[in-house]
């Protein structure tokens, strides 16, 4: 099992620019392939990016060319580089981690809000 942190939410005004954090622990970070959800008030968690072990990117449709994940397997953290914030972004985000690269995998952060304002 691994331990996920998040960070870097916040309230920011549409066109605006944040980026998310997600620190892990507890296990090698290395061999889970990780993803960022997001869950806005009365709609269902969906997902925004993943990443692979080997580096490979995903994204949905309404974040492609916006936001960027990245990860460093030397500090085990994920991240989320959110550009040109629209108000429909605004959501609590969370980090996932899934062993094998089977989204979504059994470890969830605790979230973090991210408000756009228009």
């Amino acid at each position: 099992q691994v331990q996920l942190v998040e960070s870097g939410g916040g309230l920011v005004q549409a066109g605006g620019s944040l980026r998310l954090s997600c620190a892990a622990s507890g296990s090698i970070f290395s061999i889970f392939g990780m993803a960022w959800y997001r869950q806005a008030p009365g709609k269902q968690r969906e997902l925004v990016a993943t990443i692979t072990t080997s580096g490979s990117t995903n994204y949905a449709d309404s974040v492609k060319g916006r936001f960027t994940i990245s990860r460093d397997n030397a500090k085990n953290t994920v991240y989320l580089q959110m550009n040109s914030l629209k108000p429909e972004d605004t959501a609590v985000y969370y980090c996932n981690a899934a062993v094998g690269n089977y989204f979504p995998g059994n470890s969830w952060g605790q979230g973090t809000q991210v408000t756009v304002s228009s």
